[in-house]
């Protein structure tokens, strides 16, 4: 029995566990050592403002919170000359909504004219005997042609979705047919 007794009030040396600090010791957090990159506490603000009641901050108003309310809040109230002046137009509706817009019938990726001889393979570029190339600017990618830029002299056959009418004009005029397809 007396054994057991020894072995129940017999308490092993303590050991420090990892992360945990024993009684007595403080470390600083963020920080290798305290005194490191701190500012004396004479120079900071708090004790410029001692034995001045409202430390910089007035009597009437007051240093609240958000007296004026928080970010856009009251720009048609109390902030209403600040918006009318600076951020005119912010409120308020103009034209008519388009509800459920699907962008693909819109879809018109431009091309001019000028380029359009560079859709073509090197080896296709001019006419050979009575062939007449054929430039589909769809397959390419490209949903109408405009007439920017100079077409050379030979004929071509361009398929398009939309064309300019000034873009039709100089393709007719150098000998090509423009043929329109949805």
């Amino acid at each position: 029995m007396a054994d057991t007794h020894q072995a129940l009030t017999y308490s092993p040396p303590a050991r420090l566990v990892q992360g945990l600090l024993p009684l007595g010791t403080f470390q600083h957090r963020g920080r290798s050592s305290p005194s490191s990159s701190k500012m004396p506490t004479r120079f900071s603000n708090t004790r410029k403002h001692r034995g001045h009641v409202s430390a910089g901050h007035g009597r009437v108003g007051k240093h609240r919170k958000h007296p004026g309310g928080r970010g856009l809040a009251g720009g048609q109230h109390h902030h209403r000359t600040n918006f009318d002046k600076y951020h005119y137009g912010y409120f308020g509706k103009v034209g008519m909504r388009y509800f459920h817009k699907t962008k693909n019938q819109f879809w018109q990726p431009v091309i001019n004219v000028d380029k359009l001889v560079s859709l073509l393979p090197e080896g296709q570029r001019k006419p050979q005997g009575d062939k007449v190339p054929v430039i589909d600017t769809t397959a390419h990618g490209y949903g109408k042609v405009l007439a920017k830029g100079r077409l050379p002299s030979t004929p071509f056959i361009v398929k398009a979705r939309f064309v300019s009418k000034r873009a039709e004009e100089k393709i007719k005029a150098a000998g090509g047919v423009v043929v329109i397809e949805a």
